[in-house]
């Protein structure tokens, strides 16, 4: 098939383009270095001609509510307009598991995507996942001594096992499909204090629980998936061995 990847250089996109290509896909790259910018639909159509699927792994990280919904609500709804008029037959979008618990800035943008694309004219999928390995990596990238980690329960998931399942699935349309996690369930904070000695950071590490029912939440297992999931191979000490072994090799 040729599949194009909305967000093919992020942190997931990379992988699902690695994974296509793999099993003898065509991936189709969506992205501003290839001409393409999502937030206006300038050059979706040229990219998109000769495509029979469409995989919307795009992200921005935003906390404001308005600006979330303004993004999410924008990328998907160009995405979705170009998919039509290209006759695609399948878009596929990862979501996050838990979205309809806590109601943050970011999560309120992700709703909106799935309401898009559940409503929208292309028959479609959507692959909710759990936070990443990576999650707390850009909190340790910040300026300053200390670094404020959310206080939240979790099952981490490789990013490239996530991108695995997404080719999996593209295929055949099968709306909301059960999510994929990782195998532990883990703390965000200790994971972070993990990352961190793993990479050599010295930084005070500041766990704060975020106040009201978002906080409620996080703590008390609404990012964990509920029911059947799909259970992801891939180990956070895994990602700690790879994050050691780059150290290393740089040193």
């Amino acid at each position: 098939m040729r599949v194009a990847v909305a967000g093919g250089t992020g942190a997931v996109g990379r992988f699902v383009v690695r994974e296509l290509e793999r099993v003898g896909h065509d991936a189709v790259v969506l992205s501003r270095g290839t001409g393409v910018d999502l937030t206006t639909g300038q050059g979706l159509a040229e990219r998109l001609m000769g495509c029979e699927a469409i995989i919307d792994v795009s992200n921005q990280m935003l906390l404001s509510r308005k600006a979330a919904v303004r993004f999410f609500g924008t990328v998907t709804t160009n995405l979705l307009d170009a998919g039509a008029r290209a006759g695609i037959g399948h878009f596929l979008a990862l979501s996050i598991v838990g979205l309809d618990k806590v109601d943050t800035g970011y999560y309120m943008g992700k709703r909106r995507q799935e309401e898009l694309v559940s409503g929208g004219p292309l028959p479609w999928t959507i692959l909710r996942a759990t936070q990443f390995h990576e999650f707390a990596e850009p909190l340790l990238d910040a300026r300053g001594p200390f670094v404020v980690v959310p206080k939240m329960l979790c099952r981490p998931v490789a990013a490239a096992d996530v991108a695995t399942r997404l080719v999996e699935l593209v295929g055949r349309p099968g709306e909301f499909v059960p999510p994929i996690a990782g195998p532990r369930e883990l703390l965000m904070q200790d994971m972070a204090k993990r990352i961190a000695a793993a990479r050599g950071d010295r930084k005070i590490l500041v766990p704060v629980r975020l106040p009201g029912r978002v906080g409620k939440a996080m703590t008390g297992g609404a990012l964990l998936p509920q029911g059947p999931f799909t259970e992801a191979s891939g180990t956070f000490e895994d990602h700690l061995a790879d994050l050691r072994a780059r150290r290393s090799a740089a040193a």
